[in-house]
């Protein structure tokens, strides 16, 4: 009997840790075969070989400005893209956006990302060749800006997206602790606070994936994020930083986010509209006391003052925009998203996984739960809408699928963890 137990609890934890196992060797495997370390002067991308955006396209985008400030339209962008900070609902414009003006994505090869959580490598990029230009870089990576601007021309602008530390801590605890094997000892009914009670009992920087649960804003940025919040050198990556990104958008002010964006792009108020994609249903989110959101703060110090520093410099980029401009642009595109709602979502809203219709509307969904809502597409949508309907609710694996990027290896794992949880 003890020996029949003892077998069940065996496969029991063989069937929690297999998938993990599997996944990593794959991402070991992948990794091994894709980094090459370069170093020479003709990797670097020359603007004269970036691809330029048709005649037409400039002319009307010049059209929607005034002659007093006459500009061009940016073309060549670089989006780093931070994890659990709505970077997939930028990231959909910027696909729709680079798909209409046929232009030149650097995508990764199998995946979509680029096989992080490794640092950022040219060799990465699906089919790259030293020399190679894009227009648009923006699939999840770890930051490396040397690298980066080998893909891009020298005009390219930079732009990242960062989120209050502690409401980004409470949603990656909730969306990956089930692939941080140092969570999987926590007990109690609320793991997060049994974690921010005493984060040093649970965490170790060595451990696998342990980068999800401390300062992930500093990592996805290619720092180190086990940096406490008054050593040196986090002012300095702060610094580095500021120099690195033309623009450094907050999802918190999502909206205003996005009129600056478009403002530092020379686009339209019809290139930035969207629906709100990967958002969790309310109920699976952990509300903090207090108490608790002031330990988050202290446990990742350095993304607490990377936000402040660069949510000051947002405050002051919108006071030179002018309050009552940015005001009204926000009402602008406010009223444009709610036109687009009402002609494309079924209902109006988004609705839970399993009352999806149509999988092309499916968002990924994290290890063994469904908390991700998404999109129904109405049925009776207008047809000259249709199109645009579809790409502004299809969410980030199937969009690149769309645009021809291989996923087989984000494919597999998917299949591995609906299989198994």
């Amino acid at each position: 009997m003890a020996s029949a137990v003892r077998g069940r609890k065996f496969l029991a934890v063989m069937l929690r840790v297999a998938p993990w196992f599997l996944l990593l060797l794959l991402y070991c495997f992948t990794n091994l075969r894709r980094v090459n370390v370069r170093n020479s002067q003709e990797d670097t991308c020359p603007l004269r070989m970036a691809k330029s955006p048709k005649k037409s396209f400039l002319l009307h985008s010049r059209s929607t400005k005034p002659l007093s400030k006459e500009c061009f339209p940016k073309t060549n962008i670089m989006f780093m893209k931070t994890h659990k900070t709505a970077s997939s609902t930028i990231l959909n414009i910027l696909f729709r956006f680079g798909e209409k003006h046929n232009l030149e994505f650097a995508f990764p090869d199998g995946r979509n990302d680029f096989f992080y959580p490794s640092p950022f490598r040219c060799s990465q990029v699906k089919d790259y060749h030293p020399g190679d230009c894009f227009n648009i870089v923006c699939n999840h990576m770890r930051f490396d800006h040397r690298e980066v601007s080998k893909l891009l021309p020298e005009d390219a602008v930079y732009i990242t997206i960062l989120r209050d530390p502690v409401d980004l801590f409470e949603s990656s605890f909730h969306y990956y602790h089930r692939a941080v094997p140092l969570t999987w000892r926590i007990g109690g009914e609320n793991k997060l606070v049994e974690f921010l009670n005493s984060p040093q009992t649970f965490y170790s920087p060595e451990a696998y994936n342990s980068f999800y649960l401390k300062n992930l804003l500093f990592f996805d940025l290619g720092l180190d994020n086990n940096l406490e919040a008054d050593d040196p050198r986090v002012l300095t990556a702060i610094h580095t930083l500021s120099r690195r990104f033309h623009l450094v958008l907050i999802a918190e002010y999502f909206e205003e986010s996005l009129i600056l964006m478009k403002d530092l792009l020379c686009w339209t108020t019809e290139d930035v509209l969207y629906f709100k994609l990967n958002a969790r249903r309310n109920s699976s989110v952990t509300r903090l006391d207090p108490e608790m959101r002031a330990k988050a703060l202290r446990w990742n110090g350095a993304d607490w003052r990377l936000y402040q520093h660069f949510n000051a410099s947002f405050w002051a980029r919108v006071e030179v925009y002018g309050r009552d401009r940015m005001r009204r642009e926000v009402e602008e595109l406010r009223r444009k998203n709610a036109e687009m709602r009402a002609i494309c979502i079924e209902g109006g809203g988004a609705v839970e996984a399993q009352e999806i219709q149509d999988w092309r509307f499916l968002p990924w969904q994290p290890v063994g739960e469904s908390s991700i809502l998404g999109y129904n597409l109405k049925e009776d949508t207008d047809p000259k809408f249709r199109t645009i309907c579809e790409k502004m609710l299809t969410p980030e694996i199937q969009y690149l699928s769309d645009l021809g990027v291989s996923l087989w290896l984000t494919r597999l794992w998917g299949w591995l963890k609906d299989t198994i949880y």
